[in-house]
C-alpha cells in the first residue's frame, strides 16, 4: 500500500532531480511574487515556496499557484505551522508545504489530505523524530547557523534522509551545502537577482 510518506518522498526526489534548488519568495504582493516565479522557472527550478506566516500572504499563495498551472510547475506553502494554515494552503491548489520546524498536527493532516510535507529539522533529535513520522525528506533550518559541516555529520547517523538546506543560503555557498550531502538547497534573493544567477547555475552544476 502506497503511504503518505511513500508520496511526499517521491515527490521531492521526481522534482529536485534535474535542478535541486526550491525558491522562496516571501511577503511579496501578487504581481511580485508571480514576477519571481517566472524567473526561477526560466532558471530550470520546478519547485516554488510561498511563505504564509500569515493570512495576508495567501493572495500571493494563491496567484503563484494559478500561474504554476499554466507553465506546468509546482508552487508549495511555506511556514505552514498550524493546522490551520495547512488546510488553507491544500484549499488554494498548494502542491506540497513546508515547516521551520517538525510540528506533529501538520505531519498528521498532510498523511490525511495526501500532501508532500518537508518538515524543518536542527538537531538529530528533530532528525530522528522525523524518520520515525516516515518522512525522509527535511528542511535542514537555519542552514547559514548550522553550516555544511553539520549535514556531513548528521549524514552519517542518517543515510536514508535527504537534507534541503534553507535559510542564508545562496550563490556563494549552495556548492558547499550540496557537496555536504544536501540534496537541495533552498533561495530566495539570488533568483531575483540576475548578476548572482550565473554564480548559482555554476555551483548547482559543479556537484553530482
Amino acid at each position: 500500500m502506497t503511504t503518505t510518506t511513500d508520496v511526499s518522498a517521491a515527490f521531492f526526489a521526481r522534482h529536485l532531480a534535474e535542478t535541486p534548488v526550491i525558491g522562496i519568495f516571501r511577503g511579496l504582493d501578487p504581481r511580485a511574487t508571480v514576477e519571481l516565479c517566472h524567473r526561477a522557472w526560466e532558471f530550470g527550478v520546478d519547485l516554488v515556496e510561498i511563505p504564509i506566516q500569515s493570512d495576508a500572504a495567501l493572495p500571493s499563495l494563491e496567484a503563484a499557484v494559478d500561474a504554476a498551472r499554466q507553465q506546468g510547475r509546482h508552487v508549495g506553502a511555506g511556514t505552514v505551522t498550524t493546522e490551520r494554515r495547512l488546510r488553507a494552503a491544500h484549499e488554494l491548489g498548494a502542491a506540497f508545504t513546508v515547516a521551520p520546524g517538525l510540528h506533529p498536527p501538520v505531519v498528521a493532516a498532510s498523511g490525511e489530505l495526501g500532501l508532500p510535507h518537508l518538515p524543518g529539522v536542527a538537531t538529530a533529535t528533530d532528525i530522528a523524530a522525523a524518520e520515525a513520522a516516515g518522512l525522509t525528506w527535511v528542511k535542514a533550518f537555519p542552514a547559514g547557523q548550522l553550516g555544511p559541516g553539520w549535514i556531513t555529520a548528521q549524514r552519517a547517523p542518517f543515510p536514508d534522509v535527504h537534507f534541503v538546506a534553507t535559510g542564508g543560503v545562496g550563490p556563494d555557498n549552495a556548492a558547499d551545502f550540496l557537496r555536504a550531502g544536501c540534496s537541495a538547497v533552498a533561495i530566495g534573493s539570488a533568483l531575483a537577482d540576475p548578476e548572482a544567477l550565473p554564480r548559482l547555475r555554476a555551483a548547482v552544476r559543479a556537484t553530482p
